[in-house]
């Protein structure tokens, strides 16, 4: 702190200090900066990158008799996260440096994947360009259609009907039950429900082709049904079925108990406070649980195959006869060598991919957001149910209020007013007379 003394000069010429000193205003503090690139920063990644692309250069063209692009990407990769690390610790310690370069894996690692996902639906959507703008392959079946015959003729119509029953199916099935286990597991804890847990676990790790070997055993072979969507559809809700559970078991966790305790505080049984406070809280992740299981569900193909059969032709009736779904269209397309049957898998598993995207779109919405966040029309119907509340409170206990005043009033007008507010005297009133 520096001190600074300010002087004055009078109409003689006497230089006069004052007594009381002025200090100089120090600068502030300003608060690091955590996020966002700096200079040094964008720097430090282009100094390291071109380190790792030099050093994998040298190590697999000149020093060393390596081989291989992985090995190249890898070490290259590694080298660069080295000096990377290196160039941060110059500038900042140790916990500033670990948390540089675990953003760079992170972001490394969300690149890799966003890039494979981009290749995998880019590629499909490209092999199949020469189907889709055929308006016969979302209207016509395959029932007249072969192997060698042109794209104008045939298409997916039965897979895709038949996906969207089984699927129907399926989430009936599952959704009411895989949500009454989840709200069991999290509402009655004890022995029975860890005996549960641990099966709903291990369930998880179900091979699909098991569980439509269980269907056809006991729906086909057993009770002597055919194979049939319904089927299929049975077989669908036991892959999905543990998927569905775990995640709304993990979303349920999530609820604050002070939550459930001041329902409960405020005398709401235990079912109406699961009802009205946790499952409106955990709606959003209920909404994502019930999205994982239709993924898992939605692209099985030997359950399928086993319980549902294989059929060219379309058909609505999910109780008898054969069904097929996209999933096993795709494989009985690829796996023609005939290029226009190859075009049709293609077509078939990006109608598929939009499907899916469909399906997880009115799940989302049917999720809302998530709890503390409400849209518009959400905070309106909060607003007049609100109201509702009021007026209905204050006509509940308006009378009692009234009442009490009365009783408390000895006066005559007091009596006069009662009486007038009052067409009929109370009982009790009488009583007392």
């Amino acid at each position: 702190m520096t001190v600074v003394e300010d002087s004055t000069v009078r109409d003689n010429g006497v230089e006069e200090t004052p007594a009381t000193p002025r200090t100089e205003a120090e600068p502030p503090d300003l608060p690091r900066r955590i996020g966002g690139p700096t200079r040094s920063g964008v720097l430090s990644l282009t100094g390291a990158a071109a380190s790792g692309l030099c050093t994998a250069v040298l190590l697999f063209g000149r020093l060393a008799p390596f081989s291989g692009e992985l090995g190249f990407t890898v070490t290259a990769y590694l080298v660069f996260l080295l000096v990377y690390g290196v160039l941060t610790g110059l500038e900042e310690d140790g916990q500033a440096v670990r948390d540089r370069v675990m953003t760079v894996v992170l972001w490394s690692a969300a690149t890799l994947l966003f890039v494979a996902l981009a290749l995998v639906v880019g590629f499909t959507a490209w092999r199949g360009r020469e189907a889709l703008p055929h308006g016969n392959f979302f209207t016509q079946d395959m029932q007249a259609a072969g192997p060698l015959d042109p794209l104008t003729n045939g298409g997916i119509a039965h897979a895709m009907l038949g996906t969207l029953t089984m699927i129907t199916i399926a989430l009936v099935i599952t959704v009411p039950l895989g949500l009454a286990c989840a709200v069991y597991l999290n509402q009655i804890p004890g022995r029975f429900s860890r005996f549960v847990r641990t099966i709903v676990e291990a369930m998880t790790a179900l091979p699909s082709i098991v569980a439509g070997l269980m269907v056809y055993a006991t729906w086909i072979l057993g009770l002597g049904m055919q194979k049939s969507g319904l089927a299929a559809g049975f077989a669908i809700s036991v892959m999905m079925l543990p998927i569905v559970i775990r995640a709304a078991d993990v979303v349920l966790r999530l609820v604050p108990g002070t939550l459930t305790e001041a329902a409960e505080a405020l005398g709401a049984p235990r079912w109406r406070t699961v009802w009205h406070v946790v499952l409106p809280t955990a709606r959003s992740g209920l909404a994502t649980a019930v999205i994982l299981g239709t993924a898992r569900g939605i692209g099985e193909t030997s359950p399928v195959l086993l319980t549902a059969g294989f059929t060219a032709s379309l058909n609505a009736d999910p109780t008898e006869g054969p069904m097929v779904s996209l999933p096993l269209a795709v494989f009985n397309f690829v796996k023609s060598p005939q290029p226009t049957m190859i075009a049709r898998g293609f077509g078939a598993a990006a109608v598929l991919m939009a499907l899916v995207l469909v399906l997880f779109a009115i799940a989302r919405f049917i999720g809302g957001r998530g709890p503390g966040h409400q849209s518009k029309r959400q905070a309106r119907r909060a607003a007049r149910a609100s109201r509702r509340d009021v007026r209905r409170y204050a006509e509940l206990h308006a009378p009692g209020l009234r009442l009490f005043e009365t009783g408390e009033s000895n006066s005559p007008e007091g009596a006069g007013n009662c009486a007038t507010s009052h067409e009929a005297p109370a009982p009790d009133n009488e009583g007392d007379d």
